[in-house]
């Protein structure tokens, strides 16, 4: 698949998976689906729900997950905090364009262009947070991510990369 059609497809994904509000309780249901999904698929991924405030309003973390995890999964919030995309679509762009996260003025230390980071996109207010998944293949965790989300609102039929967990 072209770069170009890549970043299409995410870039309608983030357009179609918005939340008409996004609570406390939002960020509960939408993880505790996120972590029964992983479980009845045996994915041991770490996952966060957090708001660009900084306020973490969900995490768990499965069996064989660790520090490490929570490390990627704090660069990859960070990142879609700063570029209000999901951080595929960002490391797609970067791909199509040689960039690195030092030409955007991004420390590597603090973000990662991967998948992985999924804006919380709530219509009428924007990026107020992200959903994030860390423990597979990075395209992996951005398919897992956008996956739940999409079965969370109830919207089926969302553009999809071909990848599977």
């Amino acid at each position: 698949m072209m770069l170009e059609e890549s970043i299409r497809i995410l870039a309608m994904q983030e357009e179609i998976l918005q939340f008409s509000h996004f609570t406390n309780e939002d960020a509960w249901e939408l993880g505790s689906l996120m972590v029964s999904e992983a479980a009845r698929n045996h994915l041991p991924v770490a996952i966060s729900i957090r708001l660009n405030n900084g306020y973490t309003v969900f995490q768990y973390g499965f069996k064989g997950t660790n520090y490490n995890n929570e490390l990627w999964l704090t660069r990859k919030y960070n990142t879609v905090r700063n570029v209000e995309m999901s951080s595929l679509r960002l490391f797609m762009l970067m791909k199509k364009n040689q960039e690195t996260l030092e030409d955007r003025g991004l420390n590597a230390q603090e973000y990662v262009a991967c998948g992985g980071g999924f804006p919380i996109r709530v219509a009428g207010a924007g990026v107020i947070g992200s959903v994030v998944v860390s423990g597979l293949d990075h395209m992996a965790d951005h398919e897992f991510a956008a996956a739940c989300m999409s079965q969370y609102l109830r919207i089926d039929g969302i553009p999809r990369l071909p990848v599977s967990f």
